[in-house]
């Protein structure tokens, strides 16, 4: 049976190694030796205050007909700076870590035996015990769902601990400052305290954190800024964060937590209900041998060969992606670091990136059977929705929506640009950042959501396109100029703007037909909507280059240059099906063509695992699969089964984490509305294995995949809410296609011969 848990049998040295806990708000990461062990204590919130809280979109509005034609004359460096209004890069409030809870024992360095650390995939827990000459010990801990709150709990013969909260986290600012504080009370009690504060007048004050220690057995006492245990069998410790200004009271957060049972079981038993059920849903069993997947996490890594994918790993990592993506969303979707960061300093500030990194994190989210995780995605989007209409208002002059490339999570303001960086002109955003929820709707049918929350802002993108989209062609077809495609110009060089980006026309197309579906679905915007047909209608078509490669811009002289990260103009491919081997199999043609002439530039993560989405889209298994082994082969897993944005363990960053589950679901698994597809990018090392838990956005479930290529057959079970014909196709099969009828609620099982 699949693990749903890692262990391992040496301790972390290192952050980047600590064992994860989230409860999507709060996240802890554990590491350490066990006698001097640490827990880093983060926020989803806790981001340092900067310049950019009070920044603008520029006020260009007035220029975008001289822009334009600047662009269309290609004199486009000119046209960036033009647009730009001269100001310098600038970047979102940087995500950083909290506090650490410094856990020292008076054994010092007695001897370790019987080591054993462990992540419980099912509970959120994070588990490490030994033994030495004395008797076993134990630490236990995990956040909870239920009551918002950090619970550790160490056991042992006999406790002798100093427990100290402290600011000392590497790459801390000076400017940033700490006070530290104890208490000790009645009946085994005692807190410790920590109130950062930030830099005066930018924004909030500061972040504090409170830590009740509740000790049995034995004696406590505070003695400066640390909490001294002595004697104990058992010490419970709860800790609640806050960020705001003025500064959080910290007598109000120990308040909140004399309120809780300080019973670890207890306030589990009310945690794993809620957790558990949620990562439950969804299994991959690929016939791995128990030997290998009861091997420590060190050892799974370690024998990643990077030249097949190996089955044990991939499984771990399935299991382990949803749990960080679980662990990880709450308040707010993940961050580039998901909720966990050990140093002050993070890359690209650890912010939203969103012309990339969020999508492909949130890709698994519904279709491993965890929808109740777009609710925060949707509420990022939401709280800035009117920054996005500002965006578009102050930039462009239209109505409707605009985003931002990057966001730190308190507003979506478009100032991230200068003369070089025209993410002005990035107009695809609204489109692309709005689909999973488009896509949430498809798999669920959550006709309230649809109606209340995504139509409006649905109709909003489509209406910005109905302002932009002035001028035209020769040929008579609208033109989106300026445009750009992230983070990417065209290979001539001479400045990233152009006209018709292909993700941009791409957007333009499905924010002005999806717009018309949803409306006519609903009985409104009726006239709107037939507007929205026509305009989509006028939209260029996709463009060929003289490589037979689906070109990244679709305006003549404009070439792609081949070597880069991003795959954007693929945009089409996935997650859109705009593009298909069966609907537009030239257009599918081209579209594999510009993948494989794609350089991987620094083989980011998000880079890699991209590209293998839209290879397994096309079909295309090998190419799939060679992307992932890029992950799994290059060193970018850490013994916590956290990733890496670059090969060799180069800055930690939840992109392949969150994203490989996705993958794995789309090689095995394709859906859109009427269609679902078994094995379309099936690789050669998995030629048997089940698959449970899955929805799909033809508005079924899947209820478990199972497929043995040596014994010839694939086999699904199928369930819809209503009555529907779906076409079900495989093209492993000698009759690839068939049509099945679901009943309401009745699950259907189908078997399909393999040849």
């Amino acid at each position: 049976m699949p693990v749903h848990s890692i262990h391992d049998t040496q301790p972390a040295d290192r952050w980047e190694d600590a064992f994860l806990s989230g409860n999507g708000e709060y996240g802890i990461m554990v590491f350490g030796h066990p006698h001097r062990e640490r827990i880093v204590h983060n926020h989803h919130r806790y981001v340092l205050p900067n310049e950019s809280l009070g920044m603008r979109p520029p006020a260009v509005a007035d220029r975008l007909g001289h822009v334009r034609d600047l662009v269309l004359a290609g004199q486009r460096e000119q046209a960036q700076r033009e647009f730009s209004d001269g100001r310098a890069m600038a970047w979102t409030q940087s995500f950083h870590p909290g506090h650490v809870l410094h856990v020292d024992a008076a054994a010092g360095d007695s001897p370790v035996e019987c080591y054993r650390r462990v992540t419980d995939f099912a509970t959120g827990e994070v588990r490490v015990t030994w033994s030495d000459g004395d008797g076993e010990w134990s630490r236990r801990a995990f956040v909870s769902r239920t009551d918002a709150v950090a619970v550790v709990e160490i056991t042992g013969p006999r406790l002798d601990l100093a427990i100290r909260l402290s600011g000392e986290v590497p790459g801390r600012p000076s400017e940033v400052t700490f006070t530290t504080s104890t208490e000790a009370g009645g009946d085994g009690e005692a807190s410790l305290a920590v109130v950062g504060a930030y830099p005066p007048g930018l924004g909030a004050a500061g972040f504090a954190g409170v830590t009740l220690a509740v000790v049995a057995g034995g004696r406590v006492r505070a003695e400066g800024d640390v909490v001294r245990v002595e004697g104990a069998t058992r010490v419970v410790l709860l800790t609640r964060m806050d960020r705001s200004a003025p500064l959080p009271r910290t007598d109000l957060l120990r308040t909140t937590l004399d309120e809780l049972p300080a019973e670890y079981d207890e306030l589990l038993a009310r945690h794993v209900p809620v957790h558990g059920e949620l990562y439950g849903r969804a299994e991959l069993d690929l016939g791995v041998p128990d030997s290998a997947r009861s091997l420590p996490v060190s050892e799974l890594i370690a024998r990643a060969d990077p030249k097949v994918l190996d089955g044990a790993l991939v499984e771990a990592l399935f299991h382990s992606g949803r749990y960080l993506l679980l662990s990880s969303s709450g308040v707010l979707p993940p961050r580039l670091t998901g909720l966990w960061l050990g140093a002050w300093g993070a890359a690209w500030s650890g912010d939203y990136t969103t012309d990339a990194n969020i999508n492909l994190q949130m890709a698994g989210a519904v279709l491993t059977g965890m929808p109740e995780l777009i609710a925060p995605y949707a509420a990022l989007i939401g709280g800035q929705i009117e920054d996005w209409r500002t965006n578009a208002r102050t930039i462009y002059g239209t109505r409707g929506v605009l985003a931002p490339s990057r966001t730190d999570g308190e507003h979506g303001l478009l100032f991230h640009l200068d003369d070089d960086w025209p993410w002005t002109m990035w107009l695809a955003g609204a489109d692309w950042l709005l689909f999973p929820l488009y896509e949430y709707w498809q798999a669920t049918g959550d006709d309230d959501f649809l109606a209340r929350t995504l139509t409006p802002w649905l109709v909003e993108a489509a209406v910005f396109f109905e302002d932009f989209l002035t001028r035209e062609d020769d040929d008579g077809h609208v033109v989106l100029v300026p445009s750009y495609s992230p983070e990417v110009g065209p290979k001539d060089e001479r400045g990233a703007a152009g006209v018709n980006a292909t993700m941009d026309v791409a957007a333009a197309r499905h924010a002005l037909s999806t717009a018309a579906d949803v409306c006519t679905r609903l009985g409104i915007e009726q006239a709107a909507a037939v507007r929205w047909r026509a305009l989509a209608d006028r939209l260029p078509p996709y463009r060929v280059d003289n490589h037979g490669a689906l070109a990244e811009w679709a305006w003549p002289g404009l070439e792609t240059a081949d070597d880069h990260r991003h795959v954007s103009h693929l945009y089409p491919v996935w997650p859109l099906h705009d593009i298909t081997p069966d609907d537009t199999p030239d257009l599918a043609a081209a579209a594999r063509e510009a993948l494989l002439r794609r350089g991987d530039e620094n083989i980011s993560a998000h880079g890699s695992l991209h590209r293998a989405l839209c290879a397994a889209r096309l079909k295309d298994s090998e190419t799939a699969r060679a992307n992932v082994l890029k992950i799994l082969g290059r060193n970018m897993v850490f013994r916590s089964l956290m990733t890496s944005h670059n090969p060799d363990l180069d800055i930690y960053n939840a992109d392949a984490a969150h994203c490989l589950p996705a993958v794995i679901v789309e090689m095995l698994l394709d859906s859109r509305p009427g269609i679902v597809e078994l094995l379309p990018a099936l690789p050669p090392e998995w030629r048997s294995g089940t698959l449970r838990g899955l929805a799909t956005r033809a508005g079924m479930r899947v209820d478990e995949l199972t497929w043995d290529v040596t014994e010839g057959f694939a086999r699904v079970l199928l369930t819809s809410p209503i009555e529907r014909d779906v076409t079900l196709v495989c093209r492993r099969a000698a009759d690839p296609r068939q049509t099945v009828h679901l009943l309401p609620n009745a699950p259907t099982s189908v078997t399909v011969p393999l040849v």
